[in-house]
């Protein structure tokens, strides 16, 4: 289990709205977001189900673990998608826990442990 998620009863652009509220009262701000749906459509011309990827940054967290890892860059920011299956949508957050164990370094510990918990916080309060 590398994922956080839960399934909400919004609809799905009530959830893409929804999740970037409480990951900013979480301290996060988005850095990109990637339609892949439409990006599918344009790309391969196939339909797929609604799906967006956002990445989220909170600054302090991701500034203390550049400082302690110099490369961590190639695991920020987090990934945060909404994504819509078979008519249910889900929100859902990558572990940070589990993406920044494959560095390593005892000291990233704290920093993913804190990341984790605001995550978990922003998805559960959609």
């Amino acid at each position: 289990m590398y994922g956080y998620t839960k399934k909400t009863n919004l609809s799905f652009q009530q959830a893409v709205e929804k999740i970037k509220e409480t990951l900013k009262e979480q301290g996060f701000g988005i850095l990109t977001e990637i339609d892949v749906k439409a990006t599918l459509k344009k790309k391969l011309g196939v339909d797929f189900e609604n799906y967006l990827i956002l990445g989220a940054c909170n600054p302090p967290l991701a500034y203390k673990a550049l400082q302690t890892e110099h490369e961590i860059g190639l695991l920020l920011p987090c990934n945060v998608i909404v994504y819509e299956k078979e008519g249910e949508v889900f929100v859902s957050a990558l572990l940070p826990s589990k993406a920044l164990s494959i560095v390593e370094n005892p000291e990233l510990s704290e920093v993913a442990e804190k990341a984790e918990e605001k995550l978990k916080k922003a998805v559960d309060n959609v």
